[in-house]
């Protein structure tokens, strides 16, 4: 009797370990359980921790509550400007609500890759290149927008996407490239103009300088050549001031016109000497240039 009773424990108690084990589950943190109990929804979603369902009754789905991060594959389309572009992007996305992504639709996740692919097509064909390429910002909360309509009637939240890369055909990088760098030949002409400008505005009011101070381009003269020979050149080029110059030819002038009132002067003086009388003698030599020389004008005499 006694040995009937003890078996019937140790079977009882090893029917309760495989019920136990049939019947327990364990739904991690990040995790929502629902049960199905013969293929209805019976409760909200198990949370985290041990639970028990019924063996061969309920059945019970794991729902992952973190972030997804899912790369949407690259689309190839047309942009608003004709121009042949292929975009890829990546989307992230959670579960809110574990009861309606288990029940309101297949797979979440596919369904949402086949969301995002189709937004992603239909943005590109909204926006112009320019728009893709510096202005994506703005693309990428539209393109959430599209994404996140559909998706939380299915339990998803769409946290944020973005777009990734943006592919263009040969031709246009081309194109691109050749008008950036004319961009920047035009900025670097306008730099330079602006230089030379700026530049002979203060040359001329160097100039301008110098002239009311000559010897200020005599300092600058010397400083030049302090310059040049600093390069140890064999060869020096110095260059003559114009107030040098000026100076010369000033010289000239009045040493010409000094000979013109001397030989305006001479023809007077001949009659005179032609009056005095005639010696006998033969003149000494250098007499004649003695004589000369007293007929000449005094330097105070000269204009």
């Amino acid at each position: 009797m006694v040995e009937e009773i003890v078996m019937a424990g140790v079977s009882l108690a090893a029917a309760g370990a495989v019920y136990v084990m049939a019947a327990a589950r364990v739904v991690k943190q990040y995790e929502r359980g629902v049960v199905l109990r013969l293929g209805k929804l019976t409760s909200a979603p198990r949370p985290p921790g041990f639970t028990m369902i019924i063996p061969a009754v309920d059945r019970m789905r794991k729902v992952n509550m973190q972030i997804v991060t899912m790369p949407v594959p690259a689309q190839e389309g047309i942009t608003h400007d004709n121009v042949t572009v292929r975009v890829d992007a990546v989307v992230y996305f959670k579960v809110v609500d574990a009861a309606e992504a288990v029940v309101k639709v297949e797979d979440y996740r596919f369904a949402v890759s086949q969301v995002a692919q189709t937004s992603l097509r239909s943005i590109i064909g909204k926006s112009d290149l320019d728009d893709l390429l510096s202005n994506r910002e703005k693309l990428n909360q539209g393109l959430e927008v599209m994404i996140d309509s559909p998706a939380l009637g299915w339990g998803v939240q769409i946290d944020r996407v973005e777009i990734k890369d943006v592919s263009l055909p040969e031709t246009m990088k081309r194109s691109m490239a050749r008008q950036a760098e004319a961009t920047r030949d035009r900025r670097a002409r306008v730099i330079n103009a602006d230089a030379e400008l700026q530049a002979s505005k203060k040359l001329a009011e160097a100039a301008q300088a110098m002239s009311d101070q000559p010897a200020a381009l005599q300092l600058r003269l010397l400083q030049t050549v302090v310059a040049v020979a600093a390069e140890k050149n064999s060869t020096l080029v110095l260059p003559f001031p114009v107030e040098l110059l000026r100076f010369l030819e000033r010289s000239g002038l009045q040493a010409q016109a000094q000979t013109e009132a001397y030989e305006q002067r001479r023809p007077a003086a001949e009659p005179r000497s032609a009056s005095a009388p005639v010696s006998a003698t033969a003149p000494a030599p250098g007499s004649d240039a003695a004589a000369v020389l007293e007929e000449l004008p005094e330097a105070e005499d000269l204009p």
